[in-house]
């Protein structure tokens, strides 16, 4: 049994009724975090654990409706490159494809609430165990474990907060009584100095061991991944790098290729919980807790109205991937063969139906045993693996010392592991290292589209980069990069600047007079 799942699952009914879960929310008054609620290990664990099942991680890996993914499905379709099949219905997909949000702020307000109100939920009990974790008789070394994993939740959630909404409001006690809650927004600087502060406390603080080794508590690693990723995100290299590094010399590793088909690195990340690659994930369970609809995504509506599977009743293509996206790859490139990341056919092996689309399907989401048999997926969701540390790390050299033979060997090692043609790393370390510094940086962004494909990194990575990736249409492997705001996306609209922020809701707004909305929302 997974151990910290069966904790936060039970304890977070616990957690809602004594920490105060709803600040921000419509009542307030309703639910306050009091210091006389943690007197207790237990109870400091209890609200520990509680991080691990809210905040930012349910806008990455959730799948709660089978029409709609978590919200950084949607964040992806502002590329144009990814679309929701169910559109007409989810129209917050259709606005974000089109990038015609700053008409419709009122129409997508629920989905802006349920960011911003999860997020700061997830910091105020953050923000008291921070406060009261301290006072509660336990061993140092334990509190200080505890204290680590709540700073860590407190900067993930500030971190997706900002990147999404820009200047918020900000605040590191938490709220006991409903006064003085009418905060004005901060400027990011601000809040990054915090968020930079609470990871590198957390990195001095929590286990050198693997997630899965750790029993899937936050460990030194994961922590140094976010702080990696913050940093990347501010083009702020040279720290990047450091805490890149911490990651590459942990026990973390690359998976290995059994074969290029069905025992692929590609398909044990799929399929396999607890490997090496994995330094932070979103744990599912069969009986506690499970993923949702997420099987589901892995094909679209066909396969419901053929009967292929009795146990789900509804598919939807929610992340679906253009065909010109998927000329991101070359031909060579395991990562685009069927049956590794995307799929165009299937027959189920139980009563031989099948399923064809001319549309990818997504492979990366299938889940066997869910599908064929339980109704119920098992499988862990991946927030932060090792081959984003490599290409980070080979990004982030090359920007701030050059392209190096250590920042070539990382990036060839994501690139060796994909080549179908035997290619070492060591052949690819050479070709890289006569790049010049911004075809080898173009060339880190560009594999981060081909490793991450069903992950939602790329707005992200449009987002830091200011730049956007236009995809041939008609050679494989081919990119270039343009300026961002200015170009068009896969579908054909023009990015604006007030593209790159989401609106506040409108109930936000209404509850709080200190805040203004981002502009170019009416």
């Amino acid at each position: 049994m997974k151990k910290i799942l069966t904790t936060a699952i039970i304890c977070a009914g616990v957690c809602c009724l004594t920490a105060c879960s709803d600040f921000l929310d419509e009542v307030p008054k309703s639910q306050l975090t009091s210091a006389d609620y943690y007197k207790t290990e237990a109870q400091a664990l209890a609200n520990i654990n509680y991080l691990y099942r809210t905040g930012a991680m349910g806008q990455i890996g959730s799948a709660g409706s089978a029409y709609v993914g978590c919200f950084s499905t949607v964040t992806g379709m502002l590329t144009g490159y990814f679309s929701n099949n169910y559109e007409g219905q989810e129209v917050i997909c259709r606005y974000s494809r089109e990038l015609t949000r700053q008409q419709y702020a009122m129409q997508i307000s629920g989905t802006m609430d349920g960011v911003w109100d999860n997020c700061f939920r997830a910091i105020n009990v953050a923000n008291g165990a921070i406060l009261n974790i301290p006072n509660i008789p336990m061993s140092e070394a334990t509190a200080a474990k505890y204290v680590a994993e709540a700073k860590f939740f407190r900067a993930f959630g500030y971190y997706f907060l900002v990147k999404t909404f820009g200047a918020v409001p900000f605040y590191t006690e938490p709220y006991e009584r409903a006064e003085n809650m009418e905060l004005e927004r901060t400027d990011p600087t601000a809040i990054y100095a915090q968020i930079e502060t609470d990871l590198k406390e957390a990195v001095n603080v929590l286990p050198a061991q693997t997630f899965a080794a750790n029993s899937h508590r936050i460990t030194k690693y994961a922590a140094a991944m976010m702080l990696t990723a913050v940093y990347m995100q501010q083009g702020k290299y040279a720290d990047a790098a450091q805490y890149a590094r911490i990651v590459i010399d942990s026990p973390h590793g690359l998976t290995t290729n059994g074969d290029l088909e069905m025992n692929s690195a590609f398909n044990k990340l799929r399929s396999i919980d607890d490997l090496d690659e994995s330094i932070y994930a979103i744990e599912y369970d069969g009986t506690i807790d499970w993923s949702d609809w997420f099987p589901t995504y892995a094909f679209n509506a066909s396969a419901a109205s053929s009967g292929l599977f009795s146990t789900y009743s509804i598919f939807e293509s929610v992340y679906g991937v253009t065909d010109q996206f998927l000329n991101i790859y070359e031909t060579n490139d395991l990562r685009i063969q069927p049956n590794q990341f995307f799929h165009w056919n299937y027959t189920n092996p139980e009563n031989g139906l099948t399923w064809t689309s001319e549309e990818a399907g997504n492979w990366y989401y299938y889940d066997e045993d869910a599908l064929l048999n339980t109704g119920h997926g098992t499988k862990d969701w991946n927030i932060f693996r090792y081959a984003e540390a490599l290409l980070d790390a080979a990004e982030a050299i090359a920007q701030s010392e050059g392209v190096t033979a250590e920042a070539a060997g990382y990036l060839a090692q994501v690139q060796a592991r994909a080549n179908m043609e035997g290619k070492t790393v060591a052949a690819f370390t050479s070709e890289l290292q006569g790049l010049s510094k911004q075809a080898f940086i173009e060339a880190c962004w560009t594999e981060r589209l081909r490793e991450f494909p069903l992950e939602y990194k790329i707005w992200d990575d449009c987002l830091r980069t200011g730049k956007f990736p236009v995809i041939s249409t008609t050679d494989p492997g081919k990119v270039t990069y343009v300026d961002l705001v200015g170009a068009r996306n896969g579908s054909g609209a023009t990015f604006k600047e007030s593209d790159l922020l989401w609106p506040i809701s409108v109930n936000e707004l209404q509850r709080n007079s200190k805040l203004e909305q981002n502009p170019g929302y009416n």
